[in-house]
């Protein structure tokens, strides 16, 4: 009987490392976690092997996969995208970044694909975190008690459109709707302080709604949208009443808490289907 495949996880904050390890361990498969210095959290990722990488030292992240035989490689969890200044890239990095040429200085989906193929190129086989933790996959439809009114799903139309014009760019996947007036777009600074923003510039009346598609030709081995309980305690904090995501097409963080969260705050979360939204 053949071994099954080590699998190494590199790792960014977040719940979702830890559950993609868990999953793959209970699987059979031996696992590997790199956890990025100053993002991957120790509660998360210490009941793992593994080491504390900071994310430029390439060379020593390639030498930790090599080490434990890992030849799939999953790339998870939050990390906010450093400068180049701030990365310091080793030697081997260095050579990387070369090889990934102008998109290091383009959108994220741009670097993450780069990244993948480079990977691919290094001889791992690079998977989703879908492939490994098939119930992260957000369904279709409503989660939980609550559910979107008309004037919600206008909001969600208007995010919908909103969502793929920044997609098309490769500027971000979210927006925040209220009452049809776009409150706040996801740029660099990730869902979390766009909901801040956003909850300093709503308006009196009905709540808004958050949206979160995934980009056009999102590489998705990579960086699909994430919702979990912080995003519904952020968003309940910035006086919305729903989140709507691409069915499919997102993950869901510790799905039975982010579904209880929202039952408790009140909140919908519901899976959708852009295409329907014309």
């Amino acid at each position: 009987m053949t071994a099954p495949r080590a699998l190494g996880i590199l790792a960014g904050g977040g719940a979702l490392p830890g559950q993609v390890a868990a999953a793959a361990q209970a699987a059979g498969r031996p696992v590997f976690i790199v956890a990025l210095e100053g993002f991957a959290e120790p509660a998360v990722i210490g009941a793992y092997p593994h080491a504390i990488v900071r994310m430029g030292a390439a060379g020593r992240i390639l030498d930790l996969l090599r080490a434990h035989s890992c030849q799939d490689v999953v790339m998870i969890g939050r990390v906010r995208r450093p400068s180049l200044f701030d990365l310091r890239p080793d030697g081997t990095g260095a050579k990387l970044l070369a090889r990934i040429g102008r998109v290091a200085f383009g959108g994220d989906d741009s670097l993450l694909a780069a990244v993948v193929k480079v990977l691919g190129e290094e001889g791992f086989s690079v998977l989703g975190t879908h492939d490994i933790l098939a119930e992260a996959l957000a369904p279709a439809g409503q989660l939980g008690r609550h559910a979107p009114d008309a004037e919600a799903m206008s909001d969600i139309a208007r995010g919908v459109a909103v969502c793929r014009a920044l997609g098309t760019v490769d500027v971000g996947q979210g927006c925040v709707v209220q009452q049809g007036l776009v409150l706040a777009v996801e740029a660099i600074e990730g869902t979390d302080a766009m909901l801040a923003r956003a909850g300093n510039h709503r308006r009196g009346g009905t709540g808004g709604v958050l949206v979160k598609l995934a980009k056009p030709g999102q590489e998705r081995r990579a960086d699909l949208p994430t919702i979990g309980p912080t995003t519904i305690t952020n968003a309940q904090a910035a006086g919305l009443r729903g989140i709507a995501f691409e069915a499919r097409n997102a993950l869901l963080a510790e799905r039975d808490s982010l579904v209880a969260a929202a039952d408790t705050a009140g909140l919908f979360i519901v899976g959708i289907d852009p295409a329907t939204f014309g």
